[in-house]
Parts: structure tokens; sequence; C-alpha cells
């Protein structure tokens, strides 16, 4: 039997009385969970996740400029051509915990809406991510970078909105429908 000690890479296998996978599987998530929910200080509480979609269009060029062009054309390949290109992207951003008594709702989902439109939309929306957009000077505009500086941006105004101990709880961003990243810095880094 698979048992859960501590975070996932610390996971290992222990002779135990014959279980089912199903069964270990619910336990070892089960476990997992609780982890989870004690490092975030929910602890006991159910939890409700409220979660916008958006979307916007951008240009881009995955470009290092500390390497070679010859790197850069091996590593990236068509996301490094020199006269960029573009991206459709989706964004879905999550919020985490218990509805306010007074109105019903983690985050009032119209202050959500105005928060990503002025922090996100109308800062990338048919821009180029590398030149136009103050807060990624400097940063591979990679999905992976832009979830991670996305939450930076907009997560002081998102928890300041939100009912009372809610946390920005994760960015999704899709770049295409098969690919997306997210970033979620509540779970554990040992995975």
């Amino acid at each position: 039997m698979l048992r859960y000690s501590g975070y996932l890479r610390s996971a290992r296998w222990v002779p135990e009385l014959k279980v089912n996978a199903q069964t270990q599987f619910i336990r070892y998530i089960s476990r997992f969970c609780k982890r989870i929910e004690q490092k975030n200080s929910i602890k006991n509480k159910s939890v409700v996740y409220v979660t916008r979609k958006v979307h916007f269009n951008a240009a881009h060029r995955l470009h290092n400029p500390a390497k070679s062009d010859q790197w850069n054309a091996e590593t990236f390949d068509k996301c490094n051509y020199a006269n960029w290109h573009g991206h459709n992207y989706v964004m879905e951003v999550t919020v985490a915990g218990m509805p306010d008594p007074d109105t019903g709702y983690v985050i009032d989902l119209g202050k959500l809406k105005n928060i990503l439109e002025e922090k996100i939309i109308d800062k990338c929306d048919h821009r180029n991510l590398n030149m136009d957009v103050d807060f990624l000077k400097g940063v591979i505009p990679s999905t992976e970078n832009l979830v991670i500086k996305f939450f930076e941006q907009i997560q002081e105004d998102v928890e300041r909105a939100a009912s009372k101990g809610s946390k920005l709880f994760s960015v999704r961003l899709f770049e295409t429908e098969r690919n997306f990243a997210e970033y979620c810095p509540y779970m554990s880094t040992n995975y």
C-alpha cells in the first residue's frame, strides 16, 4: 500500500493489509488535501472556490537575450520568430474562501471582472507582451512566467475585494485549447 508521509516526494511503499487500488488512492488524496488545507490555515472548514474567466489577444516572442540566436532558435523554435506571433489567451482566476454572511459572496464577480480588466486586460489585450506591458519588462513571456506575473499583479486588489480571510487561489492561463499553465502558490513545492 502506498502510505502518504509528508508531501508527494516523500510518499513510500509500506507493506500493510491488502487494500484495493481505489481505496488506496482515496486515502492518499484525502491525506494530501488535509496537508494542503493545514498549510493554508484553512483548518476544519469547507472552502468555496469562485472562478472568473476572461480572454485577451496578444503577441509575444520567446527570446532569452543572454543566449545566442542559435540557442534561442533551437530552444523556442516557432515561438522565437523575430516578427513575433500571437495567441488568443483565456485566463481563469480562482478565489478561495467562505461566503460573506451579509452578501453570500466569496467575491463579487463584478468587482473581480473590473480588477481583471484594469490590471490585466487593459494592459495586455492587443499588445506586444515583450514591449508594451510595464509589469512584464525583462520577463520571457512564456505561459509559465505570465501566470506568476498575473497573479502578483492582481493579488492585493482581489484579496481586498473578497470576503474576510479569502485568498486569490490560482491563475490559469490557456495559450491554446491544449496548452495552459496554472500558478497556485499554496500548493506544496515538494511535488
